[in-house]
């Protein structure tokens, strides 16, 4: 079996039949000829609430930056669908640069690393990884690796890395078990992580994800929100495995309760990871009520947050920038009035919402693992039936 490395070059494609794309790599040009990208939210003609920044994506928060590794090989009991998603907080020349943060857990059967350090001190350095949860380690040790290599003046003497790293189950699709995400997957999603649109769907860590029982995965959004102090970017990326049908709402209609066809199972067996990031100045008391909020924009879909889900959100800022750890000198921190919060709790409860959706919307029908057949959502199906739902508001302003 051949793992595929680099693959961020595929990740939007998916998988229609399980010979499809096993073991063998597109390149850019022809991965984009033999599938044309499917719509967004807001290009299918959804209502989505709220203003968003140029690319819709967790990477209009000027210096985050994104990078996938995807995998896809193979076919039966041995298919590998799985991957890696590295997102960058800051340029990687300057990830000895503490962000300020704060995390959520909604419901804590899942795992997100170097969550204890954020609750203690407020802050984390570093790139953050989120891939599958037999990886979780593997993924762990790469990022540290990464940060000795990248810093080796620092890393060892005055500081060490604690990585964020999270993880989300796809051994439905993927061989799970067969441990097949190495150091250098891991690697290769930090080398690959830029500005501008962030592949969705079955790509990086989202690559054998399930979403309400359609094919999910990888999904962003951001929101432009206007503060007394200015206007300020909220950007959102999540891994979306949860859910399950009867339970999805989208802007409001319970599409769950009709697109009943090809369901996967009766229980929720998934998770979500929810990662919000800004450019706003706030202080990690601040940034953990709004890792908070994002419980609220996965309840919009209709999720109760189930026992057997890991949801997990972290919320970091890249504003009050401390300078280069070990900090020597006095901390200073600008931080918005609370009075400005309910404005940014709106951003990140729209871009959430929006981020899920489109995760639904860019992945792909995949088979996997034990020929396995997961099926993407029916775009035209969706549209038509929230649009007749939201036909009675269908001239309000949606802000």
């Amino acid at each position: 079996m051949t793992d595929i490395p680099r693959r961020s070059m595929i990740g939007g494609l998916g998988l229609l039949g399980a010979t499809a794309l096993a073991g063998r790599a597109l390149s850019p040009i022809a991965a984009r000829a033999a599938r044309p990208a499917r719509p967004r939210a807001r290009a299918l003609g959804l209502p989505m609430q709220g203003h968003t920044g140029t690319d819709n994506a967790i990477t209009d928060v000027a210096g985050v930056r994104v990078g996938h590794t995807t995998l896809i090989s193979g076919q039966g009991e041995h298919a590998v669908r799985t991957g890696v998603t590295a997102i960058l907080p800051r340029a990687p020349g300057a990830l000895l640069h503490p962000c300020w943060a704060g995390t959520f857990s909604m419901n804590g059967n899942g795992e997100m690393t170097g969550t204890h350090w954020i609750e203690e001190a407020g802050w984390f350095m570093g790139p953050i990884a989120i891939t599958n949860t037999c990886s979780i380690g593997t993924a762990h040790q790469a990022v540290a690796k990464w940060m000795v290599r990248s810093f080796p003046d620092h890393m060892g003497e005055d500081i060490w890395p604690l990585p964020v790293v999270a993880e989300t189950y796809d051994g439905w699709l993927n061989d799970i078990g067969g441990f097949h995400i190495t150091e250098r997957h891991v690697l290769d999603a930090i080398r690959n992580a830029r500005p501008g649109p962030v592949a969705e769907g079955n790509v990086g860590g989202g690559t054998g994800m399930i979403t309400y029982e359609f094919k999910g995965g990888i999904g962003t959004s951001s929101r432009r929100v206007d503060t007394s102090a200015g206007q300020y970017t909220v950007g959102v990326l999540v891994q979306a495995n949860n859910g399950i049908r009867p339970w999805l709402k989208v802007c409001g209609a319970p599409v769950g309760l009709v697109m009943r066809d090809d369901t996967v199972w009766t229980k929720e067996k998934g998770s979500i990871i929810i990662i919000v990031a800004t450019d706003a100045p706030l202080m990690p008391t601040q940034l953990r009520r709004m890792a908070k909020r994002a419980g609220i924009g996965m309840g919009r879909l209709g999720t109760p947050s189930g026992n057997d889900s890991g949801d997990l959100y972290l919320a970091f800022t890249t504003a009050n920038d401390p300078g280069a750890y070990p900090v020597r000198e006095r901390v200073h921190i600008d931080a918005l009035n609370d009075d400005d919060m309910d404005a940014m709790f709106m951003g990140v409860v729209q871009a959430v919402e929006e981020s899920a959706i489109n995760a639904l919307l860019g992945a792909r029908t995949m088979t996997g693992r034990r020929n396995r057949t997961v099926h993407a959502i029916d775009p035209d199906q969706l549209r038509d039936l929230v649009l007749r739902a939201n036909a009675p508001f269908a001239h309000a302003d949606l802000g």
